[in-house]
């Protein structure tokens, strides 16, 4: 009995993860998660070493950026395999807590509280079922039109006109960056593509894994935010705006934008996505590109809060805000760049 449930489990496990992955994903979040574990290692090595060899602030956000997106790989992964859904699941949960943290870095007024209400538990909500239905004429102008005329609205009945402006655009910016902007990563799962063959020209469906479109968007924004960093400490000399980040530099930018190119196509022919191998090179840069706008804007942000980070999902961790923001930015772009040119 044992053994027929178990065979009957594993038949069901490998039907739904089959649909969501394939085997050359499965290759490269082998490969991710070994990277990350090795980075991990050498974080700790890192940590036991002088203070006069490497500096310590430095190395502790490196091992927090690494242990974070460890956890959050493996979460994915899990989600992956027991679906879509469940998938959607984690998106919504990381949203809801990016978005708590957005909202409490500043005070709020009384008048705010039956707004925050239908923010947090009604839009953000309701923007990931209609993810999970696949209802793309709705999810995609919910929180773009309808939340925010709702919220200055409700604002308003709410009697208090102090700072009304500044309430209003908190909570909407808030809501389209945290909710809006990052539900486009789960939707990646929704898209059905078609392939063109470079010989033919013929455009058939793709037969790929659904998951595939959203494993490229994680590995290319995280390479993105590590060869930004890598390249701004070896090549840096030209500050973008140093009054927001004194580290980001445009050698940085342009210098990971050409590197997650080459990653782009290293992914091409791994064949997890429908792209040519320009495409994918492309497709590359432009999450790179995005995803640092992503940084750059979150920390005008903070700068102007006078803040350090969004918040601590774990004790001597920045908020989730702070590692999210690279996709926050680039999730959008890419689902509808990608949907434009290669959807059904």
């Amino acid at each position: 009995m044992l053994l027929l449930f178990s065979n009957y489990f594993q038949s069901i496990s490998t039907q739904i993860s089959d649909h969501l992955l394939n085997r050359a994903t499965w290759i490269l979040i082998a490969l991710l998660l070994g990277v990350l574990a090795i980075l991990m290692i050498a974080g700790q090595f890192l940590k036991r070493q002088p203070e006069s060899k490497f500096d310590a602030a430095i190395v502790a956000k490196f091992n927090q950026r690494v242990h974070f997106w460890f956890l959050i790989v493996t979460v994915l992964v899990i989600a992956m395999l027991i679906g879509k859904i469940a998938t959607v699941v984690v998106f919504g949960l990381m949203s809801f807590w990016a978005l708590r943290e957005f909202i409490t870095m500043t005070p709020t007024r009384s008048g705010d509280h039956r707004t925050l209400f239908w923010v947090l538990l009604g839009f953000t909500p309701i923007q990931y079922i209609l993810v999970a239905a696949n209802w793309y004429d709705l999810f995609t102008i919910l929180i773009p039109v309808y939340a925010s005329l709702f919220i200055p609205g409700r604002l308003a009945f709410s009697g208090d006109h102090e700072r009304f402006l500044e309430r209003c655009a908190k909570l909407q910016f808030g809501l389209l960056i945290c909710v809006y902007c990052l539900s486009h990563a789960a939707a990646l799962l929704n898209l059905e593509l078609v392939q063109r063959n470079p010989t033919t020209g013929i455009r058939t469906a793709w037969q790929g894994p659904t998951a595939g479109l959203l494993i490229f968007l994680l590995v290319v924004v995280q390479i993105s935010d590590s060869l930004h960093f890598v390249w701004d400490r070896l090549f840096g000399k030209h500050v973008i705006a140093a009054s927001i980040d004194e580290a980001k530099t445009w050698e940085g930018l342009i210098g990971s934008a050409l590197s997650c190119g080459l990653v782009g196509i290293l992914l091409w022919w791994l064949g997890i996505t429908p792209f040519s191998w320009y495409g994918a090179a492309m497709m590359a840069m432009l999450i790179s590109v995005m995803g640092s706008s992503g940084s750059m804007t979150m920390s005008a942000i903070k700068r102007d809060r006078g803040i350090k980070d969004y918040g601590s999902l774990v004790q001597g961790h920045a908020g989730i805000l702070d590692r999210i923001d690279s996709i926050c930015f680039a999730a959008p772009m890419f689902f509808h760049v990608v949907r434009l040119s290669l959807h059904q």
